[in-house]
């Protein structure tokens, strides 16, 4: 694999960036992958890393750029239990700045960037988020349904809510294939059959699941919510939606 360090032009600054892709001079199907809320690190490298090796161009930009470039906290090397309540009083400022209008303004960035790059294979690309970047991904796709064929989010947050602008209501916006992969407690059975009944009134192809055995932040290996079978599972999901709708 090749790995690059990327700076994506946007209307407020200068996005930093993480890239991986194979490193055999071709040009292969582009993937935004979306952080979750402990920001762009180590494990998410690993992960674009191990995407790459299945044949894709994989772009994970640090959402929380305006606030500078990551790391902005320091992260110990294993997020316990003890040690989220501590975290989050440091991240939601960074969290709660990142609106739905900054949201959308960065995605037009990301995605021009993406596929600008000489690496990356013309034709659609796909968006992928873990838990806030699960959010991302599915407003990302709403607002470029002409470049978005694959839509995928592990262990999301807030995809239905009360808010006039939730992502479920985006369901009509979106042609992309859309797979979610929920923990257990992540959506009550409410939540979950709404987020279901938007698409299929939308007629978006999906299918989102309740992961059996996990909770929230089950692919993060560097926190104490990592369960192998759940992030084996999210593999056995990801590869073949991406393979259906980006290379076939």
């Amino acid at each position: 694999m090749a790995t690059k360090t990327l700076q994506i032009p946007t209307q407020d600054g200068q996005a930093d960036a993480f890239a991986a892709f194979p490193d055999d001079g071709a040009q292969h199907p582009g993937v935004l992958l979306y952080m979750d809320v402990f920001g762009l690190r180590p494990r998410l490298e690993e992960m674009a890393r191990e995407l790459a090796g299945h044949g894709y161009f994989v772009l994970v930009p640090h959402v929380y750029y305006r606030d500078g470039q990551a790391p902005l906290i320091d992260l110990p090397e294993l997020i316990g239990d003890e040690d989220r309540p501590a975290l989050f009083e440091q991240l939601m400022p960074f969290y709660v700045a990142h609106t739905t209008e900054r949201a959308l303004r960065d995605a037009d960035a990301y995605l021009t960037f993406l596929t600008g790059r000489p690496e990356v294979a013309a034709g659609p690309v796909a968006a992928i988020g873990y838990c806030m970047g699960a959010v991302l991904a599915m407003r990302t796709a709403a607002a470029h349904s002409d470049r978005v064929a694959a839509v995928a989010g592990f262990h999301p947050g807030a995809l239905t809510t009360e808010a006039p602008d939730s992502p479920h209501l985006l369901a009509p916006k979106v042609t992309a294939e859309v797979h979610f992969g929920v923990a257990e407690g992540d959506m009550t059975p409410e939540e979950f059959g709404g987020l279901n009944e938007s698409l299929e009134a939308a007629g978006v192809r999906h299918t989102n699941e309740i992961y059996p055995g996990t909770v929230h932040g089950f692919t993060m290996a560097d926190t104490s919510a990592f369960s192998p079978d759940g992030t084996q599972r999210h593999w056995d999901r990801l590869l073949p939606l991406l393979e259906r709708t980006l290379t076939n």
